[in-house]
């Protein structure tokens, strides 16, 4: 952007004898350069000032406007301290007039107006504030700095909030400022000396900014957007700060906190403090009461300025006023403040950069987001031209046909053309923004006539936690009749109505679900079938109602993305936590979200029971897989790294065949090669079996912990060697040894489904390697039999099915049928370790025909099937009369039957078959299978 000024439009004089006269003042103008000079000076009394001001130095200007904006900047870093205030005055009315005159012409857009502007903003700052802390080092009042300190302004942080944050300053604006000094670079017993010098070094340099001279004023100051203006210091400890809006801070704050920016004095303090604000300003969880907080702020503002009325364009408010800027910058902070804390990628400061980040997202519609990004650049242009009319801070249109001609001359077109697109402007903005913030503002549905819920029920509500809340109360109020209108529809909505009084009852808080469900009401839908359906899914949904972020992040229905990409996404997830608990509850809360999610798809007909417990066991795959190697830094931190290949998970039961259902505990084992070192080398060295077994139980613990966010799985270790009586860790030797010379028959039976989870590759292959290699070997056929014979009898006498919907326990069920497919597979010495492998197996070791096989295979994927869906249904043994109307029709669409008797009597069918077909098999009650 070097050369002359390029010149694309030209204001119209509104008085073309002033701008005339002014153009005669100044020499060595080209004619299009006199065109530009006389409009922009008829119309404008401030801008006809000050180019008669820099008459002389305007031309050359003109020829190179990048060069004459670099001359300025430098000259004012030069500037020596008893010349600042009128050599900052000089820069400011140079740069005033060169980006006015950049502005009008079309030169230049409104992005690089506003940044021209925004950064002698902050160069001014910090030249001023520089000059005053170096005043205080040469004078002693700053203990323990030095001339070395300057650099940094002694510690002293200027954050620009507001439109200087963002690069988007006012033609004409005063400059919002928060002030602070980092505590940490004084002694204890200096700090009140030292913040007294801070306090009056920034009244000083604001002083210099804004006090009125003959040469005038640089920037108005306005330091009244820090914690507490009333009763706090213009300048406050960093430390002091964080401690306010960590407990008092508001919404409005944190919305103000997504422009702010460190441009002056210590940078990279001002970087610091801003990143322990994070938390502050970008919650986790998706915040839905950001809507509330900012459309009662903006009734607000509407009450205190008078800016609520009907569109009238003669004296209207650009900025505050209805279909204004501060509703375009509303609509998109509250969005970033919605969606921020989960995705990194909306917190940019820039208006218009938001709302492209929002509908990139799909946060925003991307017709909507364009239509707000044009209006808002139409909007500050034409507030910039009302503000250089008299260099005043104001954003309101002027009253006058006359103050209204002057700004459609600036912009190069008529009155009328002007009003005219304003009005339409306007409008729209206030149409695409009013409904985000008052969604509640339309019709509520009416409840269904005929529908008569118990008013008991609903008589009880009140008394919640989750409505004790005035906040709360109130929002409830405005979703409870689109709630009971979607309970009306349901196929029994008295049940539906018991489930959601269990749900609401189990709510610790409700404002932000209850402002979820008012800004998403599609959301209400999926609670009433989840609580209608789910008694599992909607306690995990009262206790976790954060899961909901995950439907409306945009992916939510979209297909699984497999393991690899969930273990990649939870391990980018925690390297950007360094807290170890911020890590787990990290862990925990993806966990939750992608669990929720498996178990919607199931519940919605999405995906089938044996898809789901894929998904299940994958997702369990993963969260094992990202959380070792965060125990294992946090472990080698005080203990050193794990001598030799580390440890290995190896995953068991149904864990190990890839297959567990929404409440599965985790069947592991955990073997480790030391390679031969004794002990491992760190602040705490352990001896190398002390080393695993205690970091075995870290795992466990970072597995199986309640902390915040609940847990992540229940472990069983009882499949390791020697059971409860063995060492938590195995060594690889142990382990090997054991197998061979030890194991029972039920320990090789298990160690078909075994599969490692996460470990060093060259152990992973040691150990498939093994299995493989172990199941292959020849196998005592009698032997092997008659244990299973033995287990069949001890598994019946522990545990007898709790009825015909237990699918788990019981001869011919789900633990009869996979120890068959087991006992196939490790006589036949297949390698595979799902069950319908296995019994194949079984078939190429004569213990089943195809047939029999076939049967049995049909069997298993029935109870899977029951079993998958009861475990989501509830936590207990389920029944008929207890699942309800949703439960039911659930139960039989996931297993393809019309009515729930005809799945009974399937299953009935089922059991009676297979519990002839394995007995006969493995010849239980014979002297052997035929």
């Amino acid at each position: 952007m070097t050369g002359a000024l390029t010149i694309s439009r030209l204001p119209r004089p509104f008085d073309p004898a002033l701008g005339a006269d002014t153009r005669a003042a100044v020499p060595g103008l080209t004619a299009e350069q006199g065109a530009l000079i006389e409009g922009v000076a008829g119309s404008s009394p401030y801008l006809k000032s000050l180019i008669e001001q820099e008459a002389d130095w305007l031309a050359p200007t003109l020829a190179d406007p990048e060069a004459a904006i670099a001359e300025v900047t430098a000259a004012v870093h030069a500037l020596p301290p008893d010349q600042l205030k009128p050599g900052l005055r000089l820069a400011k009315r140079r740069l005033a007039l060169l980006t006015a005159l950049a502005d009008l012409s079309g030169a230049w857009p409104l992005e690089r107006v506003t940044a021209v502007l925004t950064d002698f903003g902050a160069q001014a700052a910090d030249v001023a504030a520089k000059a005053e802390i170096a005043r205080a080092i040469r004078r002693g009042k700053l203990p323990g700095q030095t001339e070395d300190d300057i650099e940094t302004a002694g510690g002293l942080v200027i954050l620009a909030m507001g439109k200087m944050g963002a690069h988007e300053l006012n033609y004409s604006s005063d400059i919002d400022l928060i002030v602070l000094f980092d505590e940490t670079r004084f002694e204890p017993d200096d700090f009140y000396e030292a913040r007294q010098s801070m306090v009056r070094a920034t009244r000083n340099f604001c002083a210099t900014l804004s006090d009125k001279t003959a040469d005038g004023y640089v920037f108005r100051t306005d330091l009244r957007l820090r914690p507490d203006p009333a009763v706090t210091p213009v300048c406050m400890a960093m430390e002091a700060a964080e401690r306010y809006y960590e407990s008092l801070g508001r919404t409005w704050e944190r919305a103000a906190y997504i422009k702010a920016r460190p441009c002056a004095g210590d940078l990279k303090a001002g970087d610091r403090f801003l990143d322990t604000l994070r938390p502050f300003v970008w919650r986790r969880h998706l915040d839905f009461t950001a809507i509330q907080d900012a459309h009662d702020m903006r009734l607000r503002i509407r009450e205190n300025k008078g800016t609520g009325g009907a569109l009238s364009i003669p004296g209207h408010d650009m900025k505050l006023g209805r279909g204004g800027i501060r509703e375009i910058e509303f609509f998109t902070q509250t969005r970033q403040l919605i969606a921020g804390g989960r995705d990194s990628d909306l917190r940019l400061r820039g208006t218009v950069e938001g709302l492209a980040a929002l509908a990139t997202k799909g946060w925003v519609p991307q017709d909507v987001a364009d239509k707000l990004t044009d209006h808002y650049r139409a909007h500050r242009e034409v507030e910039h031209r009302i503000q250089m009319v008299h260099d005043a801070q104001t954003h309101k249109l002027p009253q006058s046909p006359d103050g209204i001609e002057r700004v459609a001359c600036l912009m190069g077109i008529g009155a009328e053309e002007l009003t005219d697109d304003l009005t339409d402007r306007l409008t729209e903005v206030h149409d695409l923004t009013e409904g985000f913030f008052a969604p509640g503002s339309g019709p509520a549905p009416t409840q269904p006539a005929e529908v008569e819920f118990d008013a008991g029920v609903m008589a009880r509500w009140p008394t919640y936690p989750a409505l004790r809340s005035q906040r709360g109360a109130r929002i409830f109020e405005r979703i409870k009749p689109e709630l009971l209108s979607r309970l009306a529809k349901t196929a029994k909505p008295d049940e539906a109505l018991v489930a959601l009084d269990g749900f609401l009852a189990g709510l610790p808080a409700g404002v932000q679900l209850f402002s979820l469900f008012e800004a998403n009401p599609q959301l209400i839908d999926l609670l009433v079938d989840i609580v209608g359906t789910s008694h599992a899914l909607a306690t995990h949904l009262s206790r976790n109602s954060s899961v909901f972020d995950a439907v409306i992040g945009g992916a939510f229905f979209t297909d699984w993305p497999g393991q690899a990409a969930l273990e990649a996404e939870l391990r980018q997830a925690l390297e950007g936590e360094d807290d170890y608990e911020r890590q787990l509850d990290m862990a925990r809360r993806w966990g939750k979200e992608w669990h929720f999610r498996i178990g919607v798809h199931h519940l919605r007909g999405l995906i089938d029971g044996a898809t789901a417990g894929q998904h299940y066991a994958e997702l369990a795959d993963a969260v094992i897989a990202a959380i070792l190697p965060c125990v294992a830094a946090q472990f080698a931190r005080k203990h050193g790294p794990a001598p030799g290949r580390g440890a290995a998970v190896l995953g068991m039961g149904s864990l190990g065949a890839g297959r567990i259902n929404a409440q599965s505990d985790l069947d592991v084992i955990v073997i480790y090669d030391p390679e031969g070192v004794d002990m491992s080398e760190g602040k705490r060295p352990l001896a190398t079996r002390t080393y695993y077994a205690r970091f075995t139980q870290a795992l466990i613990t970072a597995l199986t912990a309640p902390m915040a966010e609940g847990r992540l799985y229940e472990v069983d270790m009882r499949l390791r060697p020697s059971g409860n009586q063995g060492p938590v860790a195995t060594s690889w030797a142990s382990f090997t040894h054991y197998q061979r010379e030890e194991a029972w028959v039920w320990e090789h039976l298990a160690l078909t489904r075994a599969r490692v989870v996460v470990g060093e590759a060259s152990l992973v292959r040691d150990i498939e390697t093994f299995r493989a290699g172990f199941i292959a070997e020849a196998k005592d056929r009698q032997n092997v039999l008659g244990e299973v014979v033995e287990m069949r009898t001890r598994l019946a006498a522990a545990k007898t099915p709790s009825g015909v919907w237990d699918a788990k326990t019981g001869p011919g069920r789900l633990l009869d049928i996979e120890l068959m497919a087991e006992t196939g597979a490790l006589l036949a010495g297949r390698v595979e370790r799902d069950v319908h492998s296995g019994l194949d197996g079984a078939v190429a070791a004569g213990l089943l025909n195809v047939a029999d096989a076939r049967t049995l295979k049909d069997c298993y994927d029935l109870c899977w099937s029951v079993q998958t869906a009861a475990r989501l249904l509830s936590g207990k043994a389920i029944e008929t009369g207890s699942i309800g109307e949703g439960g039911a029709a659930f139960l039989c669409r996931t297993t393809g039957f019309d009515r729930i008797e005809q799945l009974q009597a399937a299953l009935e069918d089922s059991y009676a078959k297979s519990g002839v077909l394995i007995p006969a098999a493995i010849g239980e009650g014979t002297d052997g299978p035929e």
